[in-house]
This record gives C-alpha cells, structure tokens and sequence, in this order.
C-alpha cells in the first residue's frame, strides 16, 4: 500500500478543495475519496487525477468505506451545507446524526488513524467524534480556529502593511461567534502589539485599540460574508486542512490553534475548544496553557459555557 494515506470522507466545496491542497503541497501518497454522491466524486477523482505531471506522485480515486481502510489521517468534512445567515451551531443536529453513522465506519476501517474533523459547528462535531470513536483525545482533533488565526494574521498584515508570516496571533475558543483575538500575546516582528502600536508611524492617526477591535470583528464575521457572496467558503479552510495535516504526517511538533480537549484550564473541563496545541505524528502531544489576561480568560470560559450548553440542549 502507498503511504502516507489520506482519506477525505464528504467531497462538497470543502472536501475537494482539502484534497486540492493537499496534492499541491504534496502530502498524499494515496488519496482516497468518499461521499453519498458517486458520481459526482468519481468525476473529481478523475478531475484531479489528471494532473499527475504537475504534482508529486499521488494515486486518486473515489470509493466507499472499505477503500479507506488503513488510512494515516481521515479528514471529515460531510454534514448539511452551511446557508447564509445560518450560524454554525444551528447545524448540529444533523451533522451529529451524519456523524452516528459515519464514525463507526471511519474507525472500524482505519482504527489507527488521526480523525480530523471539519465540519461545523466543528467543537462540537469533535466532541461527539470523540466520544463515538473511543480514541484517545489527542488523535481526535477538530480544525478549529486555524482558519480563523489566519484571517488575523492576514487582516493585521494589511493594516501594518508587513508580511503576514511576521505577524503571530491567535483567535482562540469556540470556532463561531463566542471566539476571541489573544491580544495581549500577539506580536508583530518579536514585538507584542501593545508595545508596537503606540510607537508606530500611524499612531498620531490611529486609535489602535480601536482599530484592533475592528479588525476582529471583521475576521469573526468574514464567513458570513463569504457566503452571503459565494455560498461557501472553501479555499482558506482547505489550505488550513493542508497545513495541519502536514504537521501531523511530518512530526513536526508544530504549535496551532487546533480544536481538542480541554481539562483543567481555566477550570473549563470536557469539552472540546481551540487552543495552542502541539502537533505531531501522534496527533495533539499536548496544550500549551498560556497565560491569558482576566478579559481574555473570562471570553475563554464563556466559550466553553456556550459550546456546553449547546451539547446539552442538544442531548449529547
């Protein structure tokens, strides 16, 4: 069997850009692909497969549960599409309903695999992945706020008009309305911001807590933008799919704001949030605790509050 072997189970918008990106960034030796409609995943397949030349060696095809069977990482997108004005949590009686039938498959196939959850509303879709899977928490991981990080890093870069590699900043918590920007850690070039901002060559004009401010409410309503415009939103998720499945199969012990379990932080237990995680072979290796200020702290805590709650309402 070629090695490494990724599985993508739901090949809508998300799933296809996810198998996208991981052919360009080369991490797929196999790809197989998965979805209630055949057809349609058969001509993606083969859609994809064409452009062998272009690409490192990678065998594409679609197939059914059996065809996923010792996979490395399975990454889950399937469940009911987003519509525009629709927030995420409203998905999750469905997607958990999806998700009771397509765990057991995933696992029985594939038990050593890291699940990787993408699906909304994904904190609470890793939960329940979680607990039907009956894997160790850390091979259990959800996007999470990746995307969402990055939309802050890009945004921010705009403003400071720098490269957005040099720019370090987290969204962290529930992956939707109740996430929250880290200020008080983020740094521009080995700075943090709130010693950069004041010294800046914009400050005369700029109200920098102000314009902080602004731009992540702009980066926590951007999905709903995308799409009120397009429909979905695909292309970012996709390369932030990429990314973290390159630090699992590369080992890297990279450091990403990933959707895990939480215990005993900030006193939030048993569920499933974004925070600072290493990333490596063995899924998440282990949370970074950082330190957060009482405001940050308490935006945490109300996250873990309202993902609870819909956990609960939901009967899970």
């Amino acid at each position: 069997m070629l090695k490494p072997k990724i599985s993508i189970i739901g090949c809508g918008n998300v799933g296809v850009r996810c198998a996208y990106a991981l052919i360009i960034r080369g991490l797929a030796r196999q790809l197989a692909l998965i979805d209630k409609d055949t057809k349609r995943t058969e001509g993606e397949a083969m859609d994809l497969a064409h452009g062998a030349p272009f690409v490192s060696p990678v065998e594409i095809f679609a197939g059914s549960y059996p065809d996923t069977a010792d996979s490395d990482i399975v990454i889950i997108t399937a469940g009911a599409k987003q519509k525009p004005g629709q927030s995420r949590v409203e998905l999750i009686k469905d997607n958990a309903g999806i998700f009771k039938q397509i765990i057991p498959e995933v696992v029985k196939y594939s038990p050593k695999a890291i699940l990787l959850i993408v699906s909304n509303p994904v904190d609470v879709l890793s939960y329940i992945a979680y607990k039907i899977s009956g894997k160790p928490a850390g091979e259990v991981i959800g996007s999470g706020t990746v995307l969402d990080s990055a939309r802050l890093r890009n945004q921010l870069a705009k403003h400071c008009r720098v490269d957005a590699h040099n720019i370090h900043a987290y969204i962290l918590g529930e992956h939707g309305d109740s996430e929250f920007p880290v200020w008080s850690k983020a740094m521009i070039g080995g700075m943090l911001f709130q010693d950069y901002c004041p010294l800046c060559n914009k400050s005369n004009a700029c109200n920098y807590e102000k314009v902080l401010e602004g731009i992540f409410t702009e980066v926590r309503d951007s999905a709903y933008k995308i799409i009120e415009k397009k429909g979905e939103t695909s292309y970012g998720i996709g390369l932030a799919v990429a990314r973290i499945t390159q630090a699992i199969l590369h080992d890297e012990n990279a450091i990403l704001p990933v959707s895990t379990l939480v215990g005993g932080y900030f006193g939030i237990n048993d569920v499933y949030l974004s925070l600072p995680a290493v990333i490596n072979k063995d899924g998440v290796r282990e949370l970074l605790k950082i330190g957060l200020n009482e405001k940050e702290a308490n935006a945490l805590k109300t996250s873990a509050a309202f993902v609870k709650k819909v956990l609960t309402d939901s009967g899970i």
